[in-house]
């Protein structure tokens, strides 16, 4: 998934050090003042792109561009945010791994005492979303797996709606970074969200994944924006910078999710190959509509 070398797994793996250094100055390098943002979109980074800046200096630096959150953070890092002003606008909580999750009955007794566990810590310090996955296939037909995760997240919704959390199920392309990934397709993603049918149940829709399995962002966006509670983004292809070496109209993407009424966060889940705060913030100010 990544091409520094470092993939979300592994971060988690790692458990990358929140940090005892000192806080930095809240603002990037070159600049003296937080930008006045619009707030239309409410941005947020992912931790684990960020691999050589302490937890601390991610959120100084964000919160000095006017992000809103660090995404993709553990229960132990889920406080490190506030001190800066920002939250962690989605956690890990125990919902399982991209391989080994809910399309398989066997895992959901073990994501449902995590997830017990976890959404009241997450509703404690702030945490709106916590994450989860489909897992693979591996040889299961696309109609069990729906089934099979319909009735797992049937067992975790109403901790999910009594702590006002939101789990989020994400949906990954099959067919560069997540082979046999099954939650591949919004339309497999959204009937199960149908079937749940919880406010507290929706897709984590990320937008470099589903360039690659589908296109057509806008109208697929507009029409499933319901079911969707997160967004994350990432340049097409590689997974680099929102710049012009990718396909991706992100200014057109982000107006139609505001113009529609989204009220959840866009976390940058880009891996930079350049000065990761200069292309952090040139993606912040391309979103920011």
């Amino acid at each position: 998934m990544s091409h520094s070398g470092l993939t979300r797994r592994d971060a988690l793996k790692s458990g990358l050090a929140a940090g005892a250094c000192a806080a930095a100055p809240a603002f990037t390098r070159g600049q003296t003042s937080i930008p006045a943002r619009k707030d239309r979109i409410r941005q947020s980074a992912c931790r684990w792109c960020y691999k050589g800046m302490a937890l601390n200096d991610l959120c100084a630096n964000g919160a000095g561009l006017g992000l809103k959150g660090i995404d993709l953070l553990t229960v132990e890092e889920w406080e490190i945010p506030r001190r800066y002003g920002l939250i962690c606008t989605m956690g890990y909580a125990g919902g399982g791994t991209i391989p080994e999750a809910l399309n398989r009955t066997e895992n959901h007794a073990a994501i449902e005492a995590a997830l017990r566990e976890n959404i009241p810590l997450a509703a404690k310090a702030g945490v709106p979303n916590v994450i989860t996955f489909s897992g693979n296939r591996a040889g299961m037909s696309d109609e069990e797996g729906a089934r099979n995760t319909v009735a797992g997240l049937n067992r975790v919704k109403k901790i999910a709606e009594d702590h006002g959390v939101t789990i989020c199920m994400e949906l990954l392309n099959s067919k560069v970074n997540h082979p046999d990934y099954m939650c591949d397709h919004t339309a497999w993603g959204v009937g199960v969200m149908e079937e749940v049918n919880s406010p507290n149940v929706k897709l984590l829709y990320d937008i470099y994944h589903m360039q690659i399995m589908e296109g057509d962002l806008i109208a697929t966006i507009s029409a499933n924006l319901r079911w969707i509670g997160h967004f994350h983004t990432g340049g097409v292809p590689g997974r680099h910078e929102l710049d012009d070496t990718q396909e991706v109209q992100w200014d057109g993407v982000m107006r139609a999710i505001a113009d529609a009424g989204f009220t959840g966060y866009v976390a940058h889940e880009f891996i930079p190959v350049r000065d990761p705060l200069a292309s952090l913030r040139a993606a912040v100010d391309l979103c920011d509509v």
